[in-house]
Order: structure tokens, then sequence, then C-alpha cells
């Protein structure tokens, strides 16, 4: 399956704009996995915007 990077922009959440990821969420996802973090896209935009990517604060946004 092709990754459609115009399409996974339009609705990609995450602020950090120097990443070489963004919209290439098969690699987002391998890059924070790798990290035990998970991407910004699964936190509220106010928590995303903290770049604290941990399963501790996932948990703390949706509690």
């Amino acid at each position: 399956m092709e990754c459609n990077l115009d399409k996974n922009l339009s609705f990609c959440t995450c602020t950090y704009e120097p990443c070489s990821k963004r919209g290439k969420c098969c690699e987002c996802v391998a890059y924070h996995r790798k990290k035990k973090e998970l991407p910004g896209c699964f936190f509220s935009k106010e928590t995303e915007k903290t770049y604290d990517r941990s399963i501790r604060r996932f948990i703390m946004d949706n509690s």
C-alpha cells in the first residue's frame, strides 16, 4: 500500500514542523514505538503541544 502523503498531512496534528516523518504515519508510529512513546496524533491538541509523547501522559490525557 502506498503512503498518501497529501491526504495524511491534511489530518496530521503534529506541531513539530521540522519532523521528517510528518504525514508518513508508518514511519512516525515505528519511530515513537521504538522510543516507547505514542505519536502526537494520539493526544489532545493541548497535550500534543507539550511534546510529551509518553504512555503515562496519554493515560492522563484520556482519563
